[in-house]
């Protein structure tokens, strides 16, 4: 099985490694980030996310041959902040997503990932969860089942789709993967089969997300990242579909902004708690596209820790007593002499909605 990590040098390249610093990698996979993140550390440690036990076992033979200042944590790097600290690291000075399923994953049939191999329809990252894509195929009812492909898969023809599989399934389970992809190309007018790509793309990666729960998983781990990541840390995200690149344009953007609604008598003096390093995402280059077909929908977007934010709680809250009749049309004289300077904002306000009482 051959792996070629996608976006390798500029997504280390967006860290910043420092030598003796402490950096993650939340998707080890095949440990082509990691070999290099490892290849730039002195003093530094290396701690490394993933729960497929082939894919630990080959990029820990890997890693050793680098360096032994790495650690391999067999686990959803939604649990990044516990393990983490279970191991005595409470902050970091960088981490690194490369998100989706792995090459080990894709390329292994018996995983069930791929619509190009006849295989039981699994889907599971991790071995050990129970819920596979067999079972959400054979028992989710059809709203259900049409949800997912449109949420996940973004799939125009979700609910014909749902619909066929409802009909197929009373007269035997579907169980492999050929057959689903049998049932997708039965749902779709000719226009669709004839077009470039599989047709059946758009429904196996919704099944993938909703079998590994990939997107409220990576929402909360981000959000963790955020929190433990050092001042002059860096969060570099790659990602391959506009759902997770969603997640971290959006988030990104929400920490490093100060969102304040208007005419609220407060000073803003101080910045938010990230910065930008990528306005816009980092594409593979032409030569990197030319020689790996799986880098042709990766987007890079790197972050910058520049301020903590754990504080920023009790200060709103100090707020909201003081000023518990304020009104959001009322001019800032009512307040003459009184401001409250914010250093950072860890989440939206509503300006539309803002209105303290």
């Amino acid at each position: 099985m051959k792996h070629i990590t996608v976006l390798l040098e500029e997504g280390i390249d967006g860290l910043a490694i420092k030598p003796d610093g402490i950096y993650v990698d939340a998707t080890l996979g095949g440990g082509g980030h990691s070999s290099l993140i490892l290849s730039k550390l002195t003093t530094g440690h290396l701690y490394a996310f993933d729960q497929d036990d082939y894919a630990i076992n080959k990029a820990k033979e890997r890693l050793s041959a680098i360096g032994d200042n790495f650690t391999i944590i067999k686990a959803n790097f939604v649990n990044l902040a516990q393990e983490l600290k279970a191991l005595g690291v409470e902050k970091i000075d960088g981490i690194i997503y490369d998100l989706g399923v792995s090459s080990f994953q894709f390329d292994d049939p018996e995983r069930g990932f791929s619509y190009k191999y006849d295989a039981f329809l699994d889907m599971r990252m991790n071995q050990d969860v129970k819920l596979c894509a067999y079972d959400i195929v054979n028992t989710y009812p059809l709203g259900e089942l049409a949800t997912i492909f449109t949420k996940y898969g973004e799939e125009p023809f979700a609910y014909k789709i749902a619909q066929n599989i409802l009909k197929e399934r009373t007269k035997k389970p579907i169980k492999t993967t050929l057959e689903l992809v049998d049932v997708i190309k039965g749902s779709l007018p000719q226009k669709v089969l004839n077009k470039k790509g599989h047709p059946a793309k758009l429904v196996f990666q919704a099944l993938r997300i909703a079998v590994n729960d990939e997107l409220q998983v990576f929402e909360k781990s981000l959000l963790q990242a955020i929190e433990m990541t050092n001042i002059g840390g860096r969060i570099a995200v790659i990602s391959f579909h506009s759902l997770e690149d969603r997640i971290a344009k959006h988030t990104f953007k929400e920490y490093s902004e100060i969102h304040i609604p208007k005419n609220l008598p407060i000073a803003v003096k101080d910045i938010a708690p990230l910065k930008l390093i990528t306005k816009h995402p980092i594409l593979p280059s032409e030569e990197e596209l030319a020689n790996n077909n799986r880098a042709h929908s990766a987007k890079l977007r790197v972050a910058e820790k520049q301020k903590n934010i754990e504080w920023f709680y009790s200060i709103f809250c100090l707020f909201i007593a003081i000023f518990p009749t304020y009104e959001k049309a009322n001019p800032p004289k009512k307040f003459p002499n009184t401001f409250i300077s914010i250093n950072s904002i860890p989440f939206k306000l509503n300006k539309s909605k803002v209105k303290l009482k």
